[in-house]
């Protein structure tokens, strides 16, 4: 490995960090995140800094959670000023590329990357902006609902299918041309699938890896009038009443969500069999944005504290870092901090406005300190927070009861001691850690002043001739990956391979 290594980062959407107790789980078909697994550092308890697509990858890209970045939900400008690992990266002397998803909102669509391999599957404009002045109105034209539960099945191509299928190939071809030697420059390649996020529909090879699974059965949920107030919340925000959800529709969706982890690891072989076949040595880190809940408590999608939604699968593969288990919380805020260290990066500048924490120690041991999250997009009426440290998981709204959990001896969080005067000690000391890092009432605030602004804004270029800020990647009639054209590809037309 050379002294600035490269570096390989796997991101994948919505996949439910459970799954991925040591690894992925047993009953997943996975072979090649197992044997990636078995190299790697595999953080069991990571979590998100946000359980929304936006706000966590703003979060995970930059190390702040999202009162920093102001990335609050999926319509939230991304400023161009809020250093990224690509930013960061880049300024090291790396070159920087990303294939796939990345959910940036505004006009900058690179974020530090010095190029993008491909568009993006979602929306950059202010669209989607959630309104605190209504709570409980629901947002009809893009809000989730149970659709993707009662639609699930067999498809050969979908809108979805047919962008990951172009995300892993616009990767694989980034990296024979990185191994052909033209620019001297380390790399850092980030590839982003949007699977195994809804729609829970996939091919039939990966479809029958199911047939008989177990774990496609339907979880134990929690009825509706026992649930807390803002998974009521989040029902209504999901139509939940328009739906009739069957156990057979929950059995297809729990199949189609495995068979698409399997689709998304085929793709990930790919990846890595071209970086071996090209002898290029890089870290290799896998993460997911945020979880999905699959039907537990009655859940689906994520939006919200609980283990399915918040946990995401972590691990990394370094020289640096020997393979094994960490049971230590951490987030994915830290890969900032951690990207850094592995690479040889002073972030000693920005590190008073970060939150993350470098990972290499708390593989060896050290303590990480209590895990933030943050949540203030549709489904909330005001911003939710939470802490998870040690054994325990602290959820605080301003609008709601405290909730308070011994993940340890319950990982399905049924019991909430938040009333119970046995844990009070324990309540105390997390809602003093909560005050100390949160202004909830300041934080609310900030959150309805920016979802008028963005109000404004879209309608206002809704009005009119309308300029997306949609990001439109230069194909191979306009520019090669080198920038030079494609002529520029023929002098170099020699690959490293294996002997």
């Amino acid at each position: 490995m050379t002294t600035c290594p490269n570096i390989l980062i796997l991101m994948v959407d919505q996949l439910n960090g459970t799954l991925f107790p040591d690894g992925p789980a047993d009953f997943l078909h996975a072979p090649n995140l197992k044997a990636l697994a078995a190299r790697s550092v595999r953080f069991a308890h990571a979590y998100t800094g946000s359980p929304l697509c936006a706000p966590a990858r703003a979060s995970f890209m930059s190390g702040q959670l999202p009162r920093r970045t102001r990335v609050y939900d999926n319509a939230a400008e991304f400023c161009s000023d809020i250093p990224t690992y690509a930013h960061h990266l880049r300024r090291a002397g790396y070159q920087t590329a990303l294939s796939g998803k990345m959910h940036f909102v505004g006009p900058d669509q690179m974020h530090g990357f010095e190029q993008r391999l491909t568009t993006d599957i979602y929306p950059a404009d202010f669209g989607w902006t959630p309104d605190y002045r209504r709570p409980g109105e629901r947002i009809d034209w893009w809000y989730h609902n149970l659709g993707s539960v009662t639609g699930a099945g067999v498809a050969e191509i979908t809108n979805q299918l047919e962008y990951d299928d172009d995300v892993g190939f616009q990767a694989v071809q980034k990296l024979y041309d990185l191994a052909r030697g033209g620019d001297p420059r380390p790399w850092c390649l980030t590839v982003s699938f949007t699977h195994p996020h809804d729609p829970f529909v996939a091919r039939r090879k990966y479809w029958d890896l199911y047939e008989t699974c177990a774990e496609c059965e339907p979880p134990e949920a929690i009825p509706h009038e026992a649930m807390d107030p803002h998974s009521q919340r989040l029902l209504a925000a999901c139509d939940w009443q328009a739906f009739d959800i069957t156990p057979d529709h929950i059995r297809r969706a729990r199949r189609g969500y495995f068979a698409n982890i399997s689709y998304v690891d085929d793709k990930i072989g790919e990846i890595l069999s071209v970086l071996q076949a090209t002898r290029q040595e890089a870290i290799v880190v896998f993460l997911s944005d945020h979880g999905e809940m699959l039907g537990e408590r009655g859940l689906w999608f994520k939006m919200n504290f609980f283990e399915g939604s918040a946990r995401v699968p972590l691990m990394i593969a370094a020289p640096e870092l020997p393979p094994g288990l960490v049971d230590t919380p951490v987030s994915t805020v830290d890969l900032v901090p951690t990207l850094g260290a592995l690479a040889g990066i002073d972030l000693s500048e920005v590190m008073p406005w970060s939150d993350g924490v470098n990972l290499v120690p708390v593989a060896a041991g050290l303590s990480r300190g209590p895990v933030p999250m943050e949540y203030a997009a549709e489904g909330s009426v005001a911003p939710m927070v939470c802490l998870r440290d040690g054994a325990w998981k602290y959820i605080r709204c301003a609008a709601d009861p405290d909730m308070l959990f011994d993940v340890k001896n319950d990982p399905e969080e049924r019991l909430n001691l938040a009333s119970d005067p046995r844990a009070a000690g324990i309540l105390a000391h997390f809602r003093a850690l909560s005050e100390q890092r949160w202004n909830l009432a300041a934080y609310d605030a900030e959150v309805r002043q920016s979802q008028a602004r963005r109000r404004v804004v879209y309608e206002a270029l809704r009005n009119g001739a309308y300029f997306p800020w949609d990001y439109q990647p230069l194909r191979a009639a306009s520019v090669g990956s080198s920038g030079q054209g494609w002529r520029g590809y023929w002098p170099r037309i020699s690959l490293r391979t294996s002997a």
